[in-house]
């Protein structure tokens, strides 16, 4: 049963990830697919350790199984909000379908296009892929930075990259949102974008963080 062993996997990754413990009765219970007999052969195999307290935990083969899974569905959530601007439920199954089917040839692909994105539309991290340590060679990706965009150029907002709450409050109350036009007017000595009728100027690490893809005007 590989794709519910992927699933007990990325539950446990995110889990790393929350610094939060499992127990062996709270994976059976969050993945209602998963049994006792399915922890047993993953323990067997030396994706996972069960302690004496019922406390389950990655071992590294688990750990680097599940770093690729939670890699293809959240690249796959990428896709089908940036791309296909799929959200909501029909973007958390689609994710999940492709996380299964997606060869990592074909998820490096897909971050090149996105210009390999550091997190999905959740805010949760997506694991970096080699890919990403060669940026800048290749293919030119389908979501750039606004900062990249060539002047006179429109493009659609499709994720903002900042953990600064404040700054994304202040883009917020601007319009400065996911699915919003704008137009890229100058570079220098700030970058000034059109938003609707509105002129906004902002710096460049700002630019940096506001992912556009570029359309044609409407």
């Amino acid at each position: 049963m590989p794709e519910i062993t992927d699933e007990v996997l990325e539950l446990l990754y995110s889990k790393e990830e929350e610094q939060a413990g499992i127990t062996e009765r709270d994976v059976l219970a969050q993945e209602p697919q998963s049994s006792a007999d399915l922890l047993a052969s993953m323990t067997a195999s030396g994706l996972i350790a069960i302690d004496g307290s019922g406390r389950v935990t990655l071992l590294k083969a688990g750990h680097e199984r599940a770093r690729m899974v939670v890699r293809l569905h959240r690249l796959a959530e990428r896709l089908l909000n940036d791309v296909l601007d799929l959200g909501g439920n029909a973007n958390e199954a689609g994710a999940c379908h492709f996380e299964h089917c997606l060869s990592m040839e074909v998820a490096d692909s897909i971050c090149t296009l996105l210009s390999h994105p550091t997190t999905c539309p959740h805010g949760k991290a997506i694991p970096p892929g080699k890919c990403c340590q060669q940026a800048g060679r290749g293919v030119r990706p389908l979501v750039v930075p606004l900062a990249d965009l060539n002047c006179g150029a429109w493009g659609r907002i499709r994720y903002i990259a900042t953990q600064h709450h404040q700054r994304l409050d202040r883009l917020a109350s601007m319009g400065v949102l996911p699915g919003a036009k704008v137009r890229l007017h100058q570079r220098q000595p700030s970058y000034v974008m059109q938003l609707g009728e509105t002129m906004l100027a902002i710096d460049k690490a700002i630019a940096r963080d506001i992912f556009v893809r570029e359309i044609e005007k409407e």
